[in-house]
């Protein structure tokens, strides 16, 4: 089973769309995108992604794909 990493489209047309751009290229991740993902205040103030059902956030998409690898080597799935 791979990490699941799940975008929002009103995130990804807000600039998130660069770390999911680095994200798509590692074939160990899972990546989705969704309509919402009903996190609107997160959505408005910073770019973030679901990893594992788990909010991650970052000020820049770079710093965002460094959180999500980051929040994926400290809670290992297995």
């Amino acid at each position: 089973m791979q990490p699941l990493i799940e975008f929002c489209v009103s995130n990804l047309a807000n600039g998130s769309q660069k770390a999911l751009e680095i994200l798509q290229k590692d074939p160990n991740l899972d990546i989705m995108e969704y309509g919402c993902l009903s996190y609107c205040g997160k959505c408005a103030d910073t770019f973030f992604a679901l990893v594992n059902g788990e909010v991650v956030t970052g000020e820049t998409p770079e710093q965002l794909v460094d959180n999500i690898y980051r929040f994926l080597e400290e809670n290992a799935m297995f």
